[in-house]
């Protein structure tokens, strides 16, 4: 019967003395931001987020931009040089194609760049409302006992 319950919690048949600890915040935990041990800092810093937006900012929105209007007055001058042949309206298509997907892109680094912005403001009011929370927990009556 004993080698029914040993099986049951996953320990070899007669086995004895084995000893297993489980312990948090011990050894063996992942080394991380938030782990016992950790370098306490997240994977870049609010410096580097706002260095990145700025990136976007100063260099690829306006970069793009620029590349973009490049891009549609060479497409538009091909386009009249090549009226009435049925290169032109293939161009044309090419170039609106071309359109959508600079406006898709210039959106998404918008998107990004905002939300470069927002994520360091983000970790410190959630830092801020967390410590708030444990805060009365220091305070307990227990503390004394």
């Amino acid at each position: 019967m004993s080698g029914d319950s040993d099986r049951e919690w996953g320990q070899a048949p007669g086995a004895v003395g084995q000893h297993v600890d489980m312990r948090l915040n011990g050894a063996g935990a992942p080394a991380g931001p938030l782990a016992p041990g950790g370098s306490g800092t997240f994977g870049s810093t609010p410096a580097e987020k706002t260095a990145a937006a700025n990136t976007i900012e100063t260099e690829l929105q306006p970069n793009t931009k620029t590349a973009t209007e490049l891009a549609d007055e060479a497409t538009n001058t091909a386009v009249k040089g090549f009226e009435g042949w049925d290169t032109a309206p293939g161009l044309k298509k090419v170039a609106d194609t071309w359109d959508r997907q600079v406006k898709v892109l210039m959106g998404r680094l918008g998107s990004e760049k905002s939300a470069l912005r927002g994520a360091s403001g983000l970790f410190v009011r959630n830092d801020v409302g967390l410590g708030d929370q444990f805060r009365p927990i220091g305070q307990s009556r227990l503390n004394g006992l």
